[in-house]
């Protein structure tokens, strides 16, 4: 008979960044401000963690732009993890990028031991390609359903209404970023108590699925942009 707890140790947790890298994230420094983010998100995942051991965080990262790619495309546990700069260029090939997501959450690669893996689609702008399509082949996967799907809208012009289909979930709102310092912020919560969520315990994959991930998404807290000169 198992004992409580037994084999929750070191079970993997894939966390993927989905970059928009278009021509329009070099406008006012968008993307700059993104990777000075995740690399500053890094150290805090790492302690996150390292708090939790029913875990094993992998990550990794997926731009698009002209098509998609994987930037970093081996899956890194954490306390390695190195950060890249991405630059810009081109369109808004959103739709490839969501399929090639979906590749690596079949099985194989995927195991019936990792917990939900955590999905981080960041964009400014609105899908050049066919985004319904990429959108279907993931979530006819079931680790499609079961991610924790979350979606950063970066600046006034981005899609909000295609981030909340991939979303999925009524109440998980996109995490609208209109400035510099929103955007960092942003990064960095998802990077911690999103992150903490989907390791502990409850975010088993036997749980119920509840359209959004299997995990409660805490509360999103509030921000204040103090200088209008800032706003993307």
């Amino acid at each position: 008979m198992s004992l409580p707890g037994q084999g929750l140790s070191t079970r993997p947790l894939h966390f993927i960044w989905i970059c928009d890298c278009s021509g329009s994230m070099s406008v006012n420094g968008k993307i700059q401000t993104l990777n000075t983010a995740i690399r500053e998100a890094i150290p805090l995942m790492q302690k996150e963690a390292n708090e939790n051991p029913n875990a094993q965080v992998l990550v990794r990262a997926l731009k698009f732009s002209d098509g998609a790619q994987w930037h970093i495309g081996q899956p890194t546990p954490v306390d390695i993890f190195k950060w890249t700069d991405l630059t810009t260029d081109g369109v808004t090939d959103m739709g490839k990028a969501l399929s090639m997501v979906a590749e690596q959450l079949k099985m194989p690669p995927m195991t019936d031991r990792a917990l939900p893996p955590v999905l981080v689609l960041i964009s400014d702008g609105q899908p050049t390609d066919d985004f319904s399509s990429g959108l279907r082949q993931l979530m006819e996967l079931p680790w499609g359903k079961k991610a924790v799907r979350i979606a950063i809208a970066v600046g006034g012009d981005a899609d909000r209404e295609t981030l909340q289909k991939f979303i999925g979930h009524s109440e998980i709102q996109p995490l609208q970023a209109d400035s510099p310092d929103a955007l960092v912020k942003r990064i960095k919560w998802v990077s911690t108590v999103v992150l903490k969520a989907a390791s502990s315990p409850v975010s088993q994959p036997n749980q119920p699925n509840s359209g959004g991930g299997n995990i409660p998404i805490p509360v999103v807290p509030p921000i204040v942009i103090n200088s209008a000169s800032d706003v993307w």
